[in-house]
């Protein structure tokens, strides 16, 4: 039973428990929990918004140092420099507000904390001393 025993143990991994000195547990609602869950796609807004910025700002700078002789070539420069600056704007203004939406939301459930040492009361109910 002993060699069953040591076994047995040796497929489980030791665990070790660090303690924590502090928890502190915030109050989310349901439609708090489902902006935090839907996450954010910011960072993906913000690098294709510096991709197309920078895309747009190399043809700016290719159309005005260079003489293209084809229509159709500087047309299509002319296309690419727009719909990159166009691009990069809306995704950069979209980045911005889905930023600062989360922000909110994540400052909102913080400011619920009350600061520390303060103390708030549970409920609203009075206990009357005397009665009790």
């Amino acid at each position: 039973m002993t060699n069953q025993q040591n076994a047995n143990n040796e497929l489980f991994p030791a665990i070790t428990r660090a303690r924590l000195n502090n928890l502190t547990v915030y109050d989310v609602t349901d439609t708090e929990l489902e902006i935090l869950e839907r996450g954010t796609p910011d960072s993906l807004y913000l690098n294709f918004s510096i991709f197309l910025l920078s895309s747009a700002i190399s043809f700016t700078v290719s159309l005005f140092t260079t003489t293209i002789t084809d229509t159709k070539v500087f047309i299509v420069f002319v296309v690419f420099t727009i719909v990159g600056y166009l691009g990069g704007f809306f995704l950069l203004l979209l980045w911005r507000k889905n930023h600062t939406s989360l922000t909110k939301c994540i400052d909102t459930i913080r400011k619920r904390l009350p600061p520390q040492g303060v103390q708030q009361p549970l409920d609203n109910t009075e206990v009357d001393i005397e009665q009790a």
